[in-house]
């Protein structure tokens, strides 16, 4: 061989063993393999192989009432993960499938949880990307809550995705006699009982679980895979955004970043929502009684309580928006809230509308309990904050932008970015005309769907973090628009409700 032809070959050689080696797909996961790591800190786990983790596969999530030995409505997955998209609407609006995900599920019992009550779903795809994504629960939720509207878009990408309930079942009818049950709304004669009010439910558990669950999925992939998740997010609604803010803000070295979607605000001094829905709960009758009159003084009491204006029915005789969180929340959520907080009170002798949060601090501890579960602003990774303008549950400015507020006050340069490194960015976006609940679009067309810039905000987050591109800034999302790198209404919405 000439010479230069062979240093030529020499020179090929090196190059070719200088190339790292092909990257290798991860070990095909088995049951065996999670349960060996998994399996002393759960309890009465189920491991499957399932041919389909995406709920085209009725297997995915459980029937309603499917866990023997406890009252119906305990336990309901399916009605669970409906409340997060919007499945009164024909066809429903809610993740799209587009193909089948082959896998690992378990489901269980979290053996630490004194009560038994905690619970946790893993699913871990074949194809996985090497990445986890924890979602929150909201309100007193399953572990399915997230499945329509989260796992279904995480994991046809190759996501391992694990839930949790919070550290508590559901709920059961009671009756007016029992001490902790609430009636469903002011002129209901049917009462239920939480299972979050009960002994031992402290709140603070919500953040705990959300912390364990993350743990505990993270050691389970790495017993299926042979290695932890190079990324871990937190994505979650409602209460279940209030746990990616709180395990964020205690546990950073957990999570990469976080998505939170129209979050529970809790601030020792307010706001909060023992010191919001009162006012919303005592001003409602008159609001009915003078014709629904937007210029009355209830209607005026009501927004400046935070909430948005009310919107008319589309149908004779049927409900408006006010009337409908009337009828399904407001309430509802103040008394499981007092329930918890502030059990001495009378909640129907005194009156939930009459509850007075500051008046109440001097003769109970439930400052001190409110406190306990306050969310700081202080975060060391990412979040990105989604809600919709017409949120008349969570009002937008006593609870996102209130959040936004309490971050910035904490980053050293008060813009929402930490100073010389993006580890502690937020971002807020508000949706023009979004609201609390999918589903009510389908009685007031004026309303706007918050799903498709979650799913977008978590894509934007997973570049941020992976990628180092630039989170697009603050904006209001105008209705039929998107995420925009540059936006044409940059910071919040001038107005909670436009159009017709």
């Amino acid at each position: 061989m000439p010479s230069h032809v062979h240093r030529v070959a020499l020179v090929l050689f090196a190059c070719l063993c200088a190339l790292p080696a092909a990257q290798a797909a991860p070990p095909r996961a088995s049951c065996a393999q999670v349960m060996r790591v998994l399996g002393d800190q759960l309890a009465d786990a189920v491991c499957v192989e399932s041919p389909d983790l995406t709920t085209t596969n009725p297997q995915t999530t459980p029937a309603d009432n499917a866990l023997p030995g406890l009252p119906p409505s305990a336990f309901t997955p399916r009605a669970d993960r409906a409340v997060l998209v919007d499945m009164v609407s024909t066809p429903p609006v809610k993740t799209p499938i587009n193909s089948v995900v082959p896998g690992l599920q378990i489901s269980a019992r979290i053996a630490t949880d004194p009560l038994g009550q905690a619970r946790f779903v893993l699913r871990l795809p074949f194809n996985w990307n090497g990445r986890l994504v924890v979602a929150g629960a909201s309100a007193q939720r399953s572990e399915y809550n997230g499945d329509f509207a989260w796992s279904d878009y995480v994991v046809q990408k190759g996501y391992a995705y694990a839930s949790q309930n919070k550290g508590t079942l559901n709920f059961k009818i009671s009756q007016a006699s029992d001490p902790l049950a609430c009636r469903l709304n002011p002129t209901s004669g049917i009462f239920v009982h939480f299972y979050d009010d009960d002994p031992g439910q402290a709140f603070t558990r919500w953040t705990d679980f959300m912390i364990e669950a993350t743990r505990l999925a993270r050691l389970g992939i790495k017993g299926a895979f042979g290695q932890g998740p190079h990324y871990t997010y937190a994505v979650g609604t409602s209460n279940g955004g209030y746990q990616v803010r709180r395990a964020i803000e205690e546990a950073p070295q957990l999570f990469d970043g976080g998505v939170d979607v129209e979050g529970t605000y809790v601030d020792q001094k307010a706001p909060n929502l023992l010191v919001d829905l009162p006012r919303a709960v005592l001003n409602m009758p008159d609001y009915v009684s003078h014709g629904q009159d937007a210029n009355s003084t209830a209607a005026r009491n009501i927004r400046s309580a935070g909430y948005p204006p009310d919107i008319a029915s589309t149908v004779a005789g049927g409900l408006s928006f006010w009337q409908r969180h009337d009828a399904s929340y407001w309430e509802l959520t103040l008394c499981q809230w007092q329930k918890r907080l502030d059990p001495a009170y009378d909640s129907y002798g005194a009156g939930l509308a009459n509850y007075d949060y500051y008046r109440r601090q001097a003769v109970s501890d439930v400052g001190q309990q409110v406190g306990r579960i306050a969310t700081t602003g202080d975060i060391q990774r990412p979040i990105v904050t989604v809600v919709g303008t017409m949120d008349a549950l969570l009002p937008i400015d006593h609870h996102a932008r209130a959040y936004a507020r309490a971050v910035r006050a904490r980053l050293p340069d008060g813009s929402g970015r930490a100073a010389g490194h993006r580890q502690g960015s937020y971002r807020l976006y508000e949706v023009q005309n979004g609201n609390h609940i999918e589903s009510y679009k389908a009685f007031y067309p004026q309303l706007e769907y918050l799903l498709p810039h979650t799913q977008r905000a978590f894509d934007l987050l997973v570049s941020h973090v992976e990628s180092g591109w630039a989170l697009p800034p603050d904006q209001c999302i105008a209705r039929g628009g998107a995420i925009a790198s540059t936006p044409q209404q940059p910071g919040h919405c001038a107005e909670y409700l436009v159009g017709p």
